[in-house]
């Protein structure tokens, strides 16, 4: 079924000829789902599963934000506004005892990024990840 629906995932020899398999021969990743014979396409999507991790994304709630990246004492944050609503991550690793430190960062940012301040009665999350609520003057 594969080859007919899928063509690009046929393993060539070089020739116009597939390569023979003998499915006994391979262990299939999900036997379920996958075609021992055609892994291939399903080990070229681990390298895109790891792309897809890096970096910062916006909670759904997020998408289509203005996104600035801003790096504080040698550590990097990412700071999307969505009209009156700020999300802050912070990117890479915190040893134990620096979050608190880290929060205080976040905290601060938000208004100097925005331009707004920040109704700390909406604030959320933690030094990995905040959100709140904003008064833009205006």
């Amino acid at each position: 079924m594969f080859p007919q629906v899928f063509p690009f995932l046929h393993q060539r020899n070089g020739a116009s000829d597939p390569v023979p398999c003998r499915p006994e021969a391979h262990r299939p990743l999900n036997p379920l789902l996958t075609n021992p014979c055609q892994s291939g396409a399903m080990k070229a999507l681990v390298p895109l599963l790891f792309l897809a991790a890096c970096g910062a994304s916006p909670a759904p709630e997020f998408f289509g934000a203005t996104r600035t990246d801003v790096t504080v004492n040698n550590r990097t944050y990412t700071v999307f506004q969505k009209g009156e609503r700020v999300e802050v991550i912070r990117l890479g690793y915190a040893r134990r005892g620096e979050h608190q430190e880290i929060r205080a960062t976040m905290i601060e940012l938000i208004p100097r990024v925005t331009g707004c301040k920040l109704r700390e009665t909406t604030l959320t999350g933690d030094s990995g990840e905040m959100r709140g609520s904003l008064d833009c003057p205006a």
